[in-house]
């Protein structure tokens, strides 16, 4: 297991908080996007990689021993919400922002969970 370092615990909390923000805020755009922008499935994904994010953030905050295990599933929720998030994108910036701060956050995470990134 990785020695985390308070630097490293508290970067990883910033780009969950700021992953969970994105996602909600992507939520709300593509329901407005409409078409399969607003489809459950991808209603789903963003609610879901929200959740995660805020929740391991919180996990982390507290230096919760549950922590790493948490991560490593937040990383592969960020993960699959980031290729969704581009494959759909086309030319819409937001949602290029919000896949390149779903991958940061899963890069982190990984990190956080000691697994390979």
């Amino acid at each position: 297991m990785h020695h985390h370092t308070p630097s490293n615990s508290e970067a990883c909390i910033r780009l969950c908080n700021e992953c969970a923000a994105a996602c909600l805020e992507m939520s709300h755009h593509c329901l407005d996007m409409g078409g399969e922008h607003a489809s459950p499935e991808h209603q789903t994904l963003l609610q879901d990689c929200a959740d995660i994010c805020a929740t391991s953030a919180r996990f982390m905050a507290r230096h919760s021993p549950h922590h790493p295990h948490l991560c490593r599933e937040c990383a592969e929720i960020c993960n699959a919400c980031a290729e969704e998030c581009e494959q759909m994108r086309g030319a819409d910036e937001p949602m290029k922002r919000c896949a390149e701060i779903c991958r940061r956050c899963a890069q982190s995470c990984q990190q956080m969970a000691g697994a390979s990134v």
